[in-house]
């Protein structure tokens, strides 16, 4: 598919996204199958900052010893999701997806100051069963060179008649054995915490009217927030060179409340994992984290 590029310079403020996300509240009727966007939105020169790193990993339980978080530059890249899916080209009112999974990739170690060009683009269609799917691409480039990329799933419910290829959310995990390693008690402001960080201020988790006009009974929590707290959990220090991390989203976790990582007790650089309630019979978040251990 030819993409048509466009320079996001500056990045979009707080107020227009959420400006945006009003006017896109409402889609006209769609007269057949959905068109991709052909935006391809871009950031020239994205920093990673130390004060932002500091910020997010204070928000996840990261530790400084452990370098650049592998789910980090998903925050960088969120402003440009949302202005895809409020753009007047995306055929689905934005408010209502549903964040279903995410794959990302890192190739390359990264470091605090160093400058990404970020690429946001829709990639492809996919039919889930529960309505229309969407895959949004964020690649980050340095020097020239891929470095970091991702993977997006949203859902748009509801939908009949979805196109594309069929979902699979099979990730190749062991469920037994899995033993409950850590518990999280989760304060009900958490996700307005981490919106502050994330830039993600989505009503279903900073507040509880937002989140009953979309049927939830509480405030819920953003699903990228307990993935960097997983990989929190289990990334070793001295960062990571090469990394990926795989998930799928499952029930949602009502703020306030309590969770508790699932995993296999053991020290090597592939961990199978769950985010379950503490009695470990609801899963919130299934995941495999996978890393090649760098020189020390």
């Amino acid at each position: 598919m030819d993409y048509v590029t466009q320079i996001i310079d500056p990045p979009p403020s707080r107020t227009r996204l959420l400006l945006d996300g009003v006017r896109a509240l409402r889609k006209p009727k769609l007269d057949g199958a959905p068109l991709l966007p052909k935006e391809r939105l871009v950031r020239a020169a994205a920093e990673l900052s130390g004060a932002g790193i500091e910020a997010y990993g204070r928000a996840c339980g990261f530790r400084r010893e452990q370098g650049v978080p592998l789910s980090y530059p998903h925050v960088l890249a969120f402003p440009l999701h949302l202005m895809l899916l409020t753009r007047p080209s995306f055929p689905y009112p934005a408010s209502g997806m549903v964040h279903l999974a995410n794959r990302i990739r890192q190739h390359q170690r990264l470091h605090p100051g160093q400058a990404l060009r970020l690429e946001v683009y829709a990639e492809r269609w996919v039919a889930h069963p529960k309505g229309q799917a969407l895959s949004i691409a964020t690649r980050a480039y340095g020097a020239d060179a891929l470095v970091w990329e991702s993977d997006s799933l949203y859902l748009r419910r509801d939908v009949k008649d979805p196109v594309g290829q069929p979902w699979d959310d099979v990730l190749p995990l062991q469920e037994e054995g899995l033993l409950r390693t850590q518990r999280w008690v989760l304060p009900a402001d958490l996700g307005r915490r981490f919106a502050k960080v994330s830039g993600d201020f989505n009503p279903i988790h900073t507040s509880l009217i937002g989140a009953k006009l979309f049927g939830f009974r509480r405030a819920i929590a953003h699903g990228m927030w307990t993935l960097g707290r997983a990989l929190a959990a289990q990334q070793p220090p001295g960062g990571l060179d090469q990394a990926e991390a795989h998930c799928d989203f499952k029930l949602p976790i009502f703020l306030p409340g309590q969770v508790a990582l699932w995993n296999h007790p053991v020290t090597g650089p592939r961990r199978e994992f769950e985010v379950r309630n503490f009695a470990g019979d609801k899963p919130h978040m299934r995941g495999l984290f996978i890393w090649n251990e760098s020189v020390r």
